[in-house]
């Protein structure tokens, strides 16, 4: 019983020295190159997010409006995500150079994919009678858009933005192969070109930190954005007890009643 227990220990050593080493890596190198390249990983992801989104609110709006268009604008949409991205990176060199733009542009057309579906869901599910309301109070189609049925579709953009924004974080690292990618740079750079386990760990650690902090500052938005959303659950719950209690005094009286 005790070799497995051994073995396991034994095991278990390495990866708390490589863990152990990792750290010891990052913060001595902080300064350069972990720090720049965490900034540069988050300009790249950040920016590719926000294009992608100020694209796909006015086609989404569009196919909405004019159902032709949907079709054909989700094929499109579809058929650039799979497009692979490092050929992307290299049609755009000759034009951007090594220039930002060179990971932003495609990486803000895969957002496509993701975010026109959701925004053409998300005002789907406006009920019509809350249009209805807006027309009968006098709003007229861009302040209708703007005050109600984007408000109202809100919790579903941010749930594709959440998609969008963790797949981009992910996919910005393949960049480092053209020169740019952020923390991808750790990893390929002075991690796999100089057999170095320790900047491949700190590279898919901090990856995974910020997709996590970008999901966790997403959902936070998403509470600021719908207010109503939070006073919901208290008011379903109180619903609830109320048929509850009803529940129980009814059958008391029906208890009652047959034992008179």
């Amino acid at each position: 019983m005790a070799e497995p227990a051994i073995a396991a220990a034994t095991s278990a050593e390495p990866l708390w020295g490589r863990a152990v080493e990792a750290w010891r890596w990052g913060r001595h190198n902080l300064d350069d190159p972990v720090g720049p390249l965490l900034a540069e990983h988050v300009l790249l992801s950040y920016a590719s997010v926000l294009i992608g989104l100020a694209l796909a609110v006015p086609l989404g709006v569009l196919c909405v409006r004019f159902r032709a268009f949907y079709a054909p604008v989700l094929g499109s949409v579809n058929a650039l995500y799979a497009v692979p991205s490092l050929a992307l990176f290299f049609l755009l060199l000759p034009y951007t150079a090594f220039s930002p733009w060179t990971a932003i542009i495609p990486l803000a057309l895969y957002t496509l994919a993701i975010l026109v579906p959701n925004v053409v869901d998300g005002l789907d599910q406006v009920p019509h009678h809350v249009r209805q309301a807006a027309v009968a109070m006098g709003f007229g189609p861009l302040r209708r858009l703007l005050r109600v049925e984007l408000p109202v579709a809100v919790p579903v953009i941010i749930a594709g933005l959440r998609v969008a924004s963790v797949a981009t974080i992910s996919m910005v690292s393949v960049a480092s192969l053209v020169g740019l990618g952020g923390l991808g740079g750790i990893i390929l750079t002075y991690g796999f070109a100089r057999d170095f386990a320790a900047p491949v760990v700190v590279g898919i650690a901090l990856s995974v930190a910020l997709a996590f902090a970008t999901d966790g500052l997403l959902v936070l938005a998403q509470r600021a954005l719908t207010p109503w959303a939070r006073d919901r659950g208290p008011a379903r719950r109180r619903g609830r007890a109320a048929r509850r209690r009803a529940a129980d005094t009814t059958a008391a009286r029906a208890g009652e009643g047959a034992a008179a």
